[in-house]
């Protein structure tokens, strides 16, 4: 090769090494953005089939009883149902968030929000999985702890709601071997409410406390009370037959801007677990739900009722 040619022939190889380099660059951007925007969505395999949803929502509507699942994961909640708007357990945390029903299109839809949860067989349904991705449970399709760690899943925060469950039921079950050491092994306890004149009383799997007190404690329901509430979950009754259905423990749950007169009839006076001081009054809007933050509430209650 002629030696004024070999310069030339350098430039050539240079520029071309420059050109590849250049071009082994913007692979590697595009992949890193192919890789940032995928990141920026998981799929969660729902009821109705897999859903894209965004992997870190932040506007998120919930138009059933799982608000308290989503603020125990520090999830930002900007729309509420109204039953969990009076939960004082969430005041401070959804102060802002707007009370919203599945029929308020126009209102979610000026919430902007990134993800909506609610319930199966609600109306507007396809309404609302317009204006965001939506995913809809089955109330009781499965336990109360598993439907937490479902949530989990749809917020890409499987693993802290998985770790949460389990420190709940051992911190459950050590407080009930304490609470059956000092009432007795054989000892019952009722869940009752008063809601509109009419009284209920319930199972293992509706709130109120009873999943804590059945489930995880192992504490015992009276027969009758299992005969009548267990498989449906609740039962009502008449106020005046309260005393048939009562254990040596009753769990009272009361709305307080109802009509409570009940509690100074003589035929509740001499219910055996008021005279003995066994009858525990709690407020029925924080004891509603079974999420995380109302199970910390309700557990923390009957450490103090039952063991002080």
């Amino acid at each position: 090769m002629k030696k004024w040619l070999l310069p030339m022939f350098m430039m050539l190889v240079l520029v071309l090494a420059a050109c590849g380099n250049k071009e082994e660059k913007a692979e590697k951007t595009d992949e890193g953005s192919k890789e940032a925007t995928s990141a920026q969505t998981i799929t969660y395999q729902s009821e109705a089939g897999p859903i894209e949803v965004p992997a870190n929502p932040k506007r998120v509507v919930v138009l059933s009883s799982f608000v308290g699942d989503l603020l125990q994961l520090d999830v930002d909640v900007v729309g509420v149902d109204a039953w969990a708007a009076k939960n004082p357990n969430f005041e401070d945390a959804i102060k802002d968030a707007v009370v919203v029903e599945n029929t308020d299109i126009e209102k979610i839809l000026e919430l902007e929000p990134d993800l909506i949860i609610g319930l199966n067989g609600i109306e507007n349904a396809d309404k609302l999985a317009e204006i965001a991705p939506t995913v809809l449970f089955t109330y009781g399709k499965v336990d109360y702890l598993q439907q937490f760690i479902e949530i989990g899943k749809v917020v890409n925060k499987e693993k802290e709601a998985t770790a949460w469950v389990a420190d709940f039921k051992a911190r459950a079950a050590e407080a009930g071997k304490k609470i059956k050491e000092k009432i007795g092994e054989d000892a019952t306890v009722t869940v009752a409410e008063n809601f509109n004149k009419q009284f209920y009383i319930y199972g293992d799997n509706w709130g109120r406390g009873t999943e804590i007190l059945y489930q995880e404690m192992g504490l015992k329901m009276p027969e009758k009370v299992k005969e009548t509430a267990l498989e449906p979950g609740y039962y009502a009754i008449s106020q005046e037959v309260l005393g048939e259905y009562a254990g040596d423990y009753v769990i009272f749950s009361m709305f307080q801007d109802q009509d409570n007169s009940f509690t100074d009839a003589a035929w509740f006076k001499d219910l055996e677990a008021v005279k003995n001081g066994h009858l525990f009054e709690v407020n029925a809007n924080a004891f509603y739900f079974n999420d995380p933050i109302t199970l910390e509430h309700q557990l923390k209650f009957f450490e103090e009722k039952f063991l002080q």
